[in-house]
């Protein structure tokens, strides 16, 4: 939990934001929430009244504070999507929580923010064609589920083979990669197929869940990239959505490396390169 502060200030202390590029984000509000999710489902996680299991599922204790987490990073979402049809590109310093359904969360999923942010979009015809090009070392799964059957969302995941989840959706494109995988395999898959899917898809708008969990030193990612081989994934995945004229939104994901400083740095770089796009 704190490398969302901890990349918020490294990023601020460097200089590479000021306190005039952050939004703190209001809170989500139900009739978006519900855009995506089950009323059964949201309302009885906004009261505490999810059960035993449901709860285990998510992986985080039930509180007042995680609902209000929840609501601020799918909004944070939301906002960013907003700016980035202004300027082009915009980061959320938060979000990604891909895993989560419907009608239920997982994997410390509680809210599907990449999947609510798309619905207002739609909703508010600011955009019609999506995209999610998602990088965390877990299949997005969720979001996979609930675009499933929507011809106007494609979405592509390039994951651990052997990782979280053990059931995998269906992606209309996914990548499962085996343990070891290094920067220039890597690499070298994105480059295969992100410009393929930019160019016959043809989105009006792109989300990038820039999760840093392939990092070599990760607890949980058994993939081999280094820092500076996801910095590159970044500068590919922003370049070829922005030479394609697509707006897009960078959402933090997983990360979870030993040293955290470790995590920090590659959520950074993310916002970094983001930048040098606006």
């Amino acid at each position: 939990m704190p490398k969302y502060r901890m990349a918020r200030d490294r990023l601020l202390a460097e200089g590479s934001i000021t306190h005039w590029h952050l939004i703190e984000p209001p809170l989500a509000c139900d009739e978006d929430i519900l855009l995506v999710h089950t009323p059964d489902y949201w309302f009885r996680c906004v009261r505490g009244e999810l059960t035993a299991h449901e709860i285990r599922r998510i992986g985080f204790p039930w509180s007042e504070g995680l609902v209000r987490r929840s609501r601020a990073a799918a909004q944070g979402t939301i906002i960013a999507a907003r700016n980035a049809l202004r300027d082009g590109v915009a980061s959320n310093l938060a979000g990604g929580t891909h895993h989560a359904y419907p009608d239920h969360g997982e994997g410390y999923c509680v809210l599907n923010d990449i999947a609510i942010a798309t619905r207002v979009l739609q909703r508010d015809r600011l955009a019609e064609r999506i995209a999610v090009i998602d990088c965390d070392v877990h299949q997005g799964n969720g979001t996979a589920a609930i675009f499933k059957d929507d011809p106007d969302v494609f979405t592509f995941s390039i994951h651990g083979e052997k990782n979280f989840p053990a059931r995998k959706e269906q992606s209309k494109l996914d990548i499962s990669l085996p343990d070891g995988v290094g920067d220039e395999g890597y690499l070298a898959i994105l480059r295969e197929h992100v410009p393929r899917i930019l160019t016959d898809f043809q989105p009006e708008f792109v989300f990038y869940q820039a999760g840093v969990d392939p990092f070599e030193g990760d607890r949980l990612g058994k993939l081999k990239l280094t820092i500076g081989g996801l910095r590159r994934r970044d500068e590919f995945v922003i370049a070829s959505c922005r030479e394609r004229g697509a707006p897009v939104v960078t959402i933090m994901g997983g990360g979870y490396a030993k040293d955290i400083n470790d995590t920090v740095e590659a959520h950074c770089n993310t916002v970094r390169v983001a930048l040098g796009f606006v």
